[in-house]
């Protein structure tokens, strides 16, 4: 039987249509129950209706500076539809202890760095500016501590030469859309993710051509660096 799963938005809910996308496989071991955003604008809400996903709202302008009623009202939402998985996709309020220890092992996030790198806001740019070579997305499970939770899935994409804080969250989004829906079904059938071979941190995921533009330090080994038939400059 298939788990129930609830979508917690803010805005354009494209992590939330990747993962309705994967619940349509008879086999994917989760179903979504209900889209529920916090902004009665999100375009998300649209999207998760016509997907033919139910949908709610409780806005957080309505309880003003209360934010324990307002997780009140979204628990009892959940609870109303039946919900045993709670996926935060791109929903933009920090949670109390209230909504963190009600669903405590059952609420997942998808965050855009690898964590522990980068958690908070602004990731990409920040990114930018240390000059990391990889960055990417985690999936983990949602804890007290914001973005500390255990790790359940990640994915790297290469950082180029010329891009900006807008083609590195592209490059990144896309990985989400694959890493989120995967995180979940192996969360929710309770299946360990793939182990990488014992050399995965060796191997740069870059085209050859991207490499070449984008060169490693000259101590670095690279036959095992580069991507298999690359020529090593």
């Amino acid at each position: 039987m298939k788990q129930r799963a609830a979508v917690l938005i803010s805005g354009r809910g494209s992590n939330m249509a990747a993962l309705v996308a994967a619940s349509r496989d008879p086999a994917y071991p989760v179903e979504f129950a209900l889209v529920l955003s916090n902004r009665e604008q999100a375009p998300g809400l649209a999207l998760a209706a016509s997907l033919g996903v139910p949908t709610a709202v409780v806005s957080h302008r309505l309880f003003g500076s209360d934010r324990a009623a307002h997780e009140a009202a979204i628990d009892a939402a959940l609870v109303a539809a039946d919900v045993q998985i709670v996926c935060l996709a791109g929903y933009m309020r920090l949670l109390t202890p209230f909504l963190v220890e009600r669903w405590a092992g059952r609420m997942l996030n998808i965050h855009p760095s690898l964590l522990p790198a980068f958690p908070g806001l602004d990731t990409h740019a920040r990114a930018l500016a240390a000059g990391v070579r990889l960055h990417g997305c985690t999936v983990h499970l949602v804890t007290q501590t914001m973005d500390e939770g255990p790790i359940l899935a990640q994915a790297a994409v290469p950082v180029l030469p010329d891009d900006t804080e807008d083609t590195l969250a592209a490059r990144v989004l896309v990985q989400e859309h694959v890493m989120y829906p995967l995180a979940l079904r192996l969360f929710a059938s309770r299946q360990p993710g793939t182990v990488p071979p014992d050399d995965a941190a060796l191997l740069s995921p870059m085209p050859a051509e991207a490499a070449l533009r984008n060169p490693l330090p000259t101590e670095a080994a690279p036959d095992r660096l580069l991507p298999p038939g690359a020529a090593v400059p």
